[in-house]
Order: structure tokens, then sequence, then C-alpha cells
């Protein structure tokens, strides 16, 4: 059992997860329990200060394979890490602890920006925000349910989502 003594929900291998404080709606995340933190596609990305703290303005497109959608994203930076990607680069990312939704259940998680335009999944959902609350069926896919092309248009409010 978890912290709060309720059962894990159990995902698939990716699943549709949202981000209500950086107006994400919807997002699909790669499962990767092999990666310690999760990471979230970013460009553009800018630090900056407000009211003597540290913050982050970056650009999401949330919607794989299109990049008509663009998200404006502002949070507080927690931290800067070097993070050493699956094909061994190293690189300094920034990284922002906010609200992440799951299966109708939000929790904070730390999450790094970085560009994963070449990357099939817009976000990457690592160990430490699934630690104590999912297990993770390989077989499955969008085990918390799937989202139709429609719902992104509306979610997203534009005719171009794919």
């Amino acid at each position: 059992m978890n912290q709060h003594n309720e059962p894990k929900m159990i995902i698939g291998c990716d699943e549709w997860c949202a981000f209500p404080s950086l107006d994400i709606p919807a997002i699909k995340a790669r499962v990767d329990s092999g990666a310690k933190t999760s990471s979230m596609h970013a460009i553009n990305i800018v630090r900056f200060t407000r009211d003597d703290e540290h913050w982050v303005k970056f650009d999401v497109h949330p919607l794989q394979k299109n990049r008509k959608v663009t998200v404006h994203c502002e949070a507080p930076l927690i931290d800067q890490r070097v993070i050493k990607s699956s094909s061994g680069d190293k690189e300094k990312r920034p990284v922002i602890r906010v609200p992440l939704s799951l299966g109708g259940t939000t929790w904070e998680a730390e999450v790094t920006l970085t560009n994963r335009d070449s990357m099939g999944y817009r976000m990457l959902l690592g160990r430490e925000a699934m630690n104590g609350r999912i297990l993770i069926d390989p077989e499955g896919m969008c085990l918390l349910g799937d989202k139709a092309k429609s719902t992104l248009q509306s979610l997203y409010n534009t005719t171009k989502a794919s």
C-alpha cells in the first residue's frame, strides 16, 4: 500500500495525463520505470525572476507529431539537474514541480524540461512520479482511457489535433 493506504492504480506502457497548473489537459506519456525523473517536451525555455524567486517559461507541443498546437507555460524553477539521456548524452535541464493528473488522481511531480521533438512521446513518466502509487502492466496501452482525436481537438480548441 502507498502512503495514502489506497490501492495502486494499474497503468499501461503509455497513458494520457494532464498538468492543470500548466493548462495542459492532455499529454500522452511514455511510462518509463527505467527513468528516475519524468521529463516533458519543452522549447523556448527562458529562466526569469518573479518576486525574488526563480521561474521558467516555456512552450509545449502537447500532441505527438503536431507542432501547430502550442501551450505557453510558466512554473517555479526548483532545480537544475544534469540528466543522462538514453543515448548517454548529458544535459543540464530545468526542473519544475507541478500537479500531475492521471486516472482521476492528482499529485505533485518533479518534471525536467527538454526538447523531445525527436522522441515519439512528448512526456516521459519516470519512477519518482510513480513511486507508491502505480503498478505498470507492460502489455497495456492507455488502460485509464484513450482520447479520441475529436476530444483532443475540443480540449485544445483547435481543428488541427492529430
